[in-house]
């Protein structure tokens, strides 16, 4: 069993920045493909990014590319998530999410784990 618990999320004015942090506990010496993804009031959800264990790969939306930078620490069991340039569009809750494994994909179906999720608020 993993635990993951984000936290990071505000509110933040349109252009200005925030990094999210989700830390992992619990079964976390097995590798694990970490992702983010979010959900706005009223639409599904939707994978932002996400990270291979050994962080060579890495996989953004287009929708946040050039913008959001998806980092991982192992020897903290942390992963990140940098979101500059943030738009109102951006308001969501981030959720990260692990999958055992090294393939890294975009369907929250193949996670098994999950966070609570922390709001991001972008102001106009």
């Amino acid at each position: 069993q993993v635990r993951l618990v984000e936290s990071g999320g505000g509110l933040v004015q349109a252009g200005g920045s925030l990094r999210l942090s989700c830390a992992a506990s619990g079964r976390t010496s097995s590798n694990y493909v970490m992702g983010w993804f979010r959900q706005a009031p009223g639409k599904e959800r939707e994978f932002v990014a996400a990270i291979s264990w050994s962080g060579s790969y890495r996989y953004n939306t287009d929708s946040v590319k050039g913008r959001f930078t998806i980092s991982r620490d192992n020897a903290k069991n942390t992963v990140y998530l940098q979101m500059n340039s943030l738009k109102p569009e951006d308001t969501a809750v981030y959720s990260c999410a692990a999958r055992p494994g090294s393939v890294v994909t975009t369907s929250g179906l193949t996670y098994n784990y999950w966070g609570q999720g922390t709001q991001v608020t972008v102001s106009s």
